[in-house]
Order: C-alpha cells, then sequence, then structure tokens
C-alpha cells in the first residue's frame, strides 16, 4: 500500500473516530434519555442543536467523500479491515477525554487489532 492510499484511509479513519467522541461529546451534554412519541420533537431538539453532535455528523459525511476515494485505491477486503485502527484511537481518547477505563484487558485487545492491522496492512500489494 502506497502513502496516498493509507494516508486516505488513516484520514477517513480519523474522521469517523472524531465523529464518534463528538456525538458522544453531545449526548454527554443532552444526558440519557428515552425515546417515546412524547419527547421525540424535544429530544430531537435538543439533539439536533448540539454543536458537538452537528460537527460529528460532518465528520461522517467527509468521511465517506474520503472513503470512496481510499476505496478508488485500494481493495476492500484490505481498507475495510483498517477501520479497527478507529477502535485504538477511540480507546484513547474516551479514556483522556470522557475518563472511560483503558484496562489491561482492552490493551491486550488494542495488541491484537494493532497487530491484525499490520499483518492485513502488509498483505496488500501496492496499488
Amino acid at each position: 500500500m502506497n502513502i496516498t492510499s493509507f494516508s486516505l484511509i488513516l484520514f477517513g479513519v480519523l474522521l469517523n473516530a472524531a465523529a464518534q467522541l463528538l456525538l458522544k461529546a453531545g449526548t454527554t451534554r443532552i444526558g440519557a434519555f428515552d425515546f417515546s412519541i412524547e419527547n421525540i420533537v424535544p429530544i430531537g431538539l435538543k439533539v439536533a442543536t448540539q454543536w458537538p453532535i452537528i460537527a460529528g455528523l460532518g465528520c461522517y459525511a467527509v468521511s465517506v467523500v474520503v472513503w470512496i476515494l481510499a476505496l478508488s485505491r485500494v481493495p476492500v477486503s484490505v481498507a475495510y479491515p483498517m477501520l479497527s485502527i478507529g477502535y485504538v484511537v477511540n480507546a484513547f481518547a474516551a479514556y483522556y477525554l470522557f475518563g472511560e477505563s483503558l484496562t489491561a484487558q482492552k490493551l491486550l485487545g488494542i495488541g491484537f487489532i494493532l497487530i491484525g492491522i499490520y499483518l492485513v496492512a502488509r498483505s496488500s500489494p501496492a496499488v
């Protein structure tokens, strides 16, 4: 895989990870809520007016464009597993930003993910 292809994949993955973190930040501001007929409009308005949620959705939109560019250069059997980089990024970001736990078991899982990413990336011919 060449540097351009890897950069597109990584940028797409990071945009996707940023979207998840922004959505979490927005929902944290709103708090836990239940879906019901009575609160569709009030909750919908709260969700629609949270800047982190709007920014997260924007990140998703841009990530789709970047992902299409990446898929034009890399086989999907290689590109799609690279999305796992997002799990690694989000685990560490959630630890620092939201105080989520990062246990030894999670770290071991992250290690396996990184090994898998490396093996899949190495299996791809240069495109």
